[in-house]
């Protein structure tokens, strides 16, 4: 008993060390413990009534057994065996009515939470419309009533109901921004999904797949960019606007041969792939790759776009984009040419 007591006390130092380490692990910016809207503020509020219910009644119950081990312990000159009580009538009512209790006060705010998580305002003609659509390892989004599309970065209104239709193109993904609202999956089997959220607040928030679908689901990231009116009205403008290829035509007959046989620029191009329109005014690239040079894997948008031209599948292994150099046949400063303009493509 001694030795396993010694052994204790030389793990206990070591889990809390380890236990604060982790602790420090997550990412502030996909934390479901600092809610930015309605949906993500309705499922906090739920965690803290639970987790209230929870110290409760761990105090309580902590509490009764210390009095017992203390009131009742037995003494040194104490040899007889004490008094047994057993079937006493209150107290199994008490034990039992007690839980029943705290399962209705959990019950009925969660069936409402979940039950208001389900309103999709598909019928609201004030609402933003969004088809999404997961692929792997990257998210498309297509603004039905403004004949828009896009991949990886979410631009909508501030305090607008966006609502949200979502499917697949292959396997099971689920979509995620964790402060704004919970997850809903987009199902293989052609089932459509609906759901809403909206972000008072203007700002950028990072959303993440929630289902594993692949090598690269950690990479599957995207940026819910929430904008004022006059910025959202003027992005769906710029969104709308003629293509703008590369003014070297050299560069411009690959970007063509090689690029838009996928993806699509302006009213260039098919959209297979990500549409690259406006891609130099982008959170990120490939949507983990950031464009600026102040997060932990940030960098400038030229040095990303290269990083991601040139290797592809190093950046997201798994990804159905052809290998520029190997399948298109693209050297390298052709590559970098492409970067260029890219880089350079943005919505002002």
């Amino acid at each position: 008993m001694m030795k396993t007591w010694q052994a204790g006390k030389r793990l206990l130092p070591m889990t809390a060390t380890l236990g604060l380490i982790l602790a420090g692990c997550g990412r502030e910016d996909l934390s479901v413990l600092r809610p930015q809207g309605p949906a993500a503020e309705s499922s906090f509020d739920l965690m803290k009534l639970a987790i209230t219910i929870m110290i409760v009644v761990l105090l309580i119950v902590f509490s009764i057994a210390a009095y017992v081990l203390i009131r009742f312990r037995r003494k040194p000159e104490q040899r007889e065996i004490p008094e047994q009580v057993e079937g006493n009538f209150k107290l199994e009512v008490l034990w039992t009515v007690i839980p029943l209790i705290l399962v209705v006060v959990l019950a009925v705010p969660t069936v409402r939470a979940v039950f208001a998580a389900g309103n999709d305002h598909s019928d609201d003609k004030n609402a933003i419309k969004v088809k999404v659509t997961g692929h792997q390892y990257w998210w498309e989004f297509e603004y039905t009533d403004y004949g828009v599309k896009t991949a990886q970065d979410l631009v909508i209104p501030a305090g607008k109901d966006i609502a949200f239709e979502l499917s697949t193109a292959d396997v099971l993904h689920s979509f995620w921004v964790p402060s704004l609202a919970g997850k809903m999956d987009t199902n293989p089997d052609g089932t459509i999904n609906r759901f809403s959220f909206s972000a008072p607040n203007e700002g950028v928030y990072r959303g993440k797949c929630a289902e594993l679908c692949g090598p690269s689901h950690g990479f599957m990231e995207f940026k819910v960019k929430s904008v004022s009116d006059a910025e959202f009205e003027q992005w769906l403008a710029s969104m709308k606007s003629p293509a703008v290829l590369p003014e070297d035509p050299e560069i411009a007959a690959k970007f063509k041969s090689a690029c838009l046989q996928c993806h699509a620029v302006g009213d260039q191009g098919i959209a297979m792939g990500p549409d690259l329109t406006g891609i130099g005014s982008r959170e990120s690239v490939a949507g983990i790759l950031l464009n600026d040079d102040t997060g932990v894997d940030g960098a400038p948008i030229l040095d990303n776009l290269k990083t991601w031209l040139h290797d592809p599948q190093g950046v997201k292994p798994g990804n159905k984009m052809p290998d520029p150099k190997k399948d298109l046949g693209l050297t390298d400063e052709e590559i970098d040419g492409i970067a260029e303009y890219l880089a350079g493509y943005t919505l002002d």
